[in-house]
């Protein structure tokens, strides 16, 4: 069992620290480019008698919806080789709990604060987008892995006009910056990136999971209840960096990079290959020190190399 540090023992950053790894993204001055991953992270209390937050760039919630979700019947969460598969079903309290309940407690965690939300058709993606534009949210992440219901059950972040529209609706009803979560599971991610640029996203964020399943041999079935899942954590790794680089030179809206970030030398591999900022996922199941150890990675890294600022790091893969 992992057991809570002392956090009056933990390292905190110092001065030169900050001026070191501050990063900007979409106009947020972050102290550090490690971010809490939605999903992963709750609503950011979760860890707080872990790490000390202030000491992470940005935490992102949980995926909000329109309407309160209970999420998946059945097994959820299943290990595979370096990483896990889950289908959680988006299970969260709906957005109006969220902003009257858990937002006031959310806004005193010290870092940057970004609401990630999803819906079933255009017109819920702008409900959405206008509800949580208010005090405490930073930034908006909205997450298009998901089915339109109102057209044939298409993956939003599958069509690029599909992608579009959500993107232009959420910034038509919204003053915070908007980060479009991309989906991986597309013949070239490039294609959805320009699209959601086009239509006025702020940044990008990728990648979300790559589906998967596994069988329980001794029952003949599915071990997931929902059969298929999303795969997450070191094996995704590879993919994730390949498609951020491909999307660092399609377009020229920050990314926010993921999937498979455990170490200091993970998140220093993302941005080299594009990304401005980095987050933290399904480590943090393993490790809830995991967001402050990859920032401790990327500071001894910038240490070693003699990098004065992390943003030198951006995009400077040479290949």
């Amino acid at each position: 069992m992992y057991m809570a540090k002392d956090m009056d023992s933990m390292p905190h950053l110092t001065a030169e620290d900050r001026k070191r790894l501050g990063i900007t993204l979409c106009g947020m001055n972050l102290k550090t480019p490690v971010i809490g991953a939605s999903g992963t992270y709750g609503f950011g209390m979760e860890y707080g008698d872990f790490i000390d937050l202030a000491d992470v760039g940005a935490v992102v919630s949980k995926g909000l919806t329109p309407l309160p979700r209970e999420g998946n019947p059945g097994v959820r969460i299943a290990e595979t080789p370096s990483g896990m598969l889950n289908s959680i079903g988006l299970e969260n309290p709906g957005v109006d709990h969220f902003l009257e309940h858990i937002l006031p407690e959310s806004r005193k965690l010290g870092t940057a604060f970004i609401a990630n939300f999803s819906a079933g058709c255009v017109d819920e993606f702008a409900v959405m987008a206008e509800k949580l534009d208010v005090p405490g949210i930073d930034a908006v992440e909205v997450n298009i892995s998901c089915p339109n219901v109102k057209d044939g059950g298409i993956v939003f972040g599958t069509d690029p006009h599909a992608a579009a529209a959500v993107t232009r609706a959420v910034q038509e009803h919204t003053s915070k910056p908007v980060i479009m979560k991309l989906s991986p599971n597309v013949t070239d991610i490039t294609e959805i990136a320009r699209a959601v640029e086009a239509a006025g996203a702020d940044a990008v964020s990728l990648i979300n999971t790559l589906m998967g399943m596994v069988v329980d041999i001794e029952r003949h079935r599915p071990l997931l209840g929902n059969v298929t899942g999303g795969l997450s954590g070191d094996a995704v790794r590879p993919v994730a960096l390949r498609m951020v680089w491909q999307c660092h030179q399609a377009i020229d809206v920050p990314i926010l990079g993921m999937g498979g970030v455990t170490t200091g030398t993970d998140a220093v591999e993302f941005m080299l290959a594009g990304a401005t900022a980095v987050a933290v996922g399904t480590a943090n199941f393993m490790n809830p020190h995991a967001t402050i150890d990859v920032v401790e990675g990327i500071e001894a890294y910038c240490e070693e190399q003699g990098v004065s600022d992390v943003n030198e790091l951006i995009g400077a893969l040479e290949c």
